[in-house]
Parts: structure tokens; C-alpha cells; sequence
């Protein structure tokens, strides 16, 4: 059941990634037709929610994976506040 969220979850964030991955397109091909800067702004705006989208769900997955390792003794030896510490520094750099 784990791996079928796991994989449910991957394939979102891949459709969010070739959302973002078109408007990024898009805006490329605006600028080159000399598209109105406000069009361009938009679109843009729209890429780059697309992408912390992604980013956000990546960053939740893990969480959740790490919290299942803890939970169930598969922390790898990681020290839990380090790896807390890790997915914070991760989220941040999101925000």
C-alpha cells in the first residue's frame, strides 16, 4: 500500500514538473514573439508555482517516509535531530 502511495505521489509531482516544464516553454516563446510583458509575467508566475508545487510534494513524501523510519526502527543510524535539521535546511530552501 506504502509503495503504491509512493508511486501515486511520483507520478503528480512528474505531471507538475511537465506542467512546468510547457509554461517555461511558453514563456520562452512569448518573449522571442515580443509578447506583452504583463502575458509573459503570468505565465511565469504560473512555472515557478508549478515547480515549489513539486518541490513541497517531494519534500512531504520524504517526511513521511522519515517519520515511517523512525517509527518503525529504519533510521539508518541517523541521529533523528539531524535528520530533522536536514528536512528543515530542505523545506527552507523552498521558501
Amino acid at each position: 500500500m506504502e509503495r503504491e502511495r509512493a508511486g501515486a505521489d511520483l507520478v503528480a509531482v512528474l505531471n507538475r514538473l511537465r506542467r512546468a516544464q510547457g509554461q517555461i516553454s511558453g514563456v520562452i516563446r512569448m518573449i522571442k514573439e515580443g509578447r506583452d510583458c504583463e502575458d509573459v509575467v503570468t505565465q511565469l508566475s504560473a512555472a515557478s508555482r508549478a515547480l515549489d508545487r513539486a518541490g513541497f510534494a517531494i519534500i512531504a513524501a520524504g517526511l513521511q517516509q522519515c517519520v515511517a523510519d523512525i517509527d518503525s526502527g529504519r533510521g539508518g543510524g541517523e541521529d533523528p535531530h539531524a535528520m530533522r535539521a536536514r528536512l528543515k535546511k530542505l523545506f527552507l530552501s523552498l521558501a
